[in-house]
């Protein structure tokens, strides 16, 4: 058997597969180890996989996931899953890999993430060749979900809110500045805890000003990311992510007004990527 995960800031969705047998999906907390450990890591799988799967069935596990981009920080999800999966090799990849395989397959094109944070690359059909650096929530995510949490929190405290967007906001969240500051500033998450807001922001994306500041987001996405891609005019540019598909008629807006090429929008890349591991593996016939 192998698992093949995708793994963001907020939930991890989790593939179990063998030979001729549907695979076991579970889900769990993202784990990303820029935040978890393996004092978090193992009890929380060893919960959620509890008599569903045989850790000792596994020969190999393919880990896509947030924040694991440095071999360092990969050890940390590595060591981990070896300690439950005790017979299988470990394979920790970048989450940016898994939406480049899940979108372009084998052909060019530029992949992006947009969901709890953000991030991109250009593809030439067998491997990434760039990649603007992704300066985590507190640089960069821009275009994520934590951006607009952040923009969104900024509106509303500079005092920039429309009156029936302002009374919404208050009857959901409250107004004590100290509440908000206290999730962002002194506890752990705070990129996840920004990018919640996303979802005030989907409840009023036909408001003018909500799709204005989704707009704006979106344009400093491809302004700082997309655009610093050769040949961006030309290649198709692809989305996974909770973010790029619930706001996706303002991103393909954007991305028309630069006469850019959207290709395909998807929320999760999880079934595509089980597609190219079974074909890795030979279990399922490479389409025509």
């Amino acid at each position: 058997m192998i698992a093949v995960i995708d793994s963001g800031s907020t939930k991890a969705d989790w593939k179990f597969l063998s030979k001729n047998a549907y695979p076991i999906s579970i889900s769990t907390m993202g784990f990303n180890p820029y935040y978890h450990g393996e004092s978090v890591i193992l009890p929380k799988i060893k919960k959620a996989f509890k008599g569903k799967i045989d850790p000792t069935a596994f020969s190999s596990i393919y880990f896509y996931g947030a924040g694991c981009s440095d071999p360092d920080l990969n050890k940390i999800i590595e060591e981990a899953l070896k300690k439950y999966f005790i017979n299988a090799k470990v394979v920790v990849n970048h989450d940016i890999l898994a939406c480049a395989l899940a979108t372009c397959g084998n052909q060019p094109g530029i992949s992006c993430i947009l969901g709890t944070g953000s991030n991109s690359c250009l593809f030439d059909g067998k491997k990434i060749i760039d990649n603007v650096p992704n300066l985590a929530y507190i640089l960069g995510d821009e275009g994520s979900g934590g951006h607009l949490g952040k923009l969104l929190l900024q509106g509303y405290f500079y005092r920039e809110f429309p009156e029936d967007i302002k009374n919404d906001f208050e009857k959901q969240y409250g107004s004590d500045k100290q509440v908000f500051k206290d999730k962002i500033y002194m506890e752990s998450n705070a990129n996840v805890y920004l990018a919640s807001f996303a979802k005030f922001l989907s409840d009023h994306k036909d408001h003018i000003y909500i799709q204005s500041l989704v707009n704006r987001a979106f344009s400093e996405f491809i302004k700082r990311h997309i655009q610093k891609y050769q040949d961006h005019n030309n290649l198709p540019i692809h989305f996974i992510g909770s973010v790029a598909f619930h706001f996706g008629d303002i991103l393909k807006m954007v991305l028309d007004e630069r006469s850019l090429k959207l290709g395909m929008i998807i929320k999760k890349p999880i079934e595509n990527l089980v597609d190219y591991h079974l074909e890795l593996e030979g279990w399922k016939t490479k389409k025509l």
